[in-house]
């Protein structure tokens, strides 16, 4: 439980440094960092951290890209 606070700690800064992003940059971003994690351990941490109101999602609504993205409260 303990690697889920940090790579829950590690998206909420990730997320304050660089804005909203999608599940593909901030699985990226935090590979590059040197934490060991795929896609669906982050998507697991974004949905635990959506249910407790501490992040929220939302659709892009550009013309290519209709991912979720992620944000800060």
């Amino acid at each position: 439980m303990n690697g889920n606070l940090n790579l829950e700690r590690e998206i909420i800064a990730l997320l304050k440094k660089k804005g909203p992003l999608s599940v593909a940059f901030i699985t990226r971003f935090l590979t590059d960092m040197g934490f060991e994690c795929t896609h669906q351990r982050v998507e697991r941490v974004l949905r635990g951290l959506v249910s407790r109101g501490v992040i929220e999602a939302f659709y892009n609504g550009g013309l290519y890209n209709k991912r979720k993205h992620y944000r800060v409260r």
